[in-house]
């Protein structure tokens, strides 16, 4: 499928769909005219990572974990390393 007439989108709209899926471009015709391209997303979908939730959670157990000064110290040294010493 090359292109599709603006009448026939809300007919043939699963074979844009499956042809947009197979990373086609379409052109739209309106009235014997070529007016403009449909074209497929560049950007693919995230799959689900089970290893980087793992860690995620890890982590965010040991953050949990933590006392407030023990928190306290970490936001510090944070600090420090980004602004310096000198910051009162």
């Amino acid at each position: 499928m090359n292109y599709i007439t603006t009448t026939n989108l809300r007919t043939q709209s699963s074979r844009l769909v499956e042809s947009l899926k197979r990373g086609k471009k379409i052109s739209l015709v309106h009235r014997s005219q070529i007016v403009g391209e449909i074209l497929p997303l560049k950007t693919k979908i995230k799959i689900f990572d089970l290893k980087t939730f793992h860690k995620f959670i890890n982590s965010s157990k040991k953050a949990n974990n933590l006392s407030a000064q023990e928190r306290e110290h970490i936001y510090k040294k944070h600090l420090e390393e980004k602004y310096g010493k000198d910051l009162s």
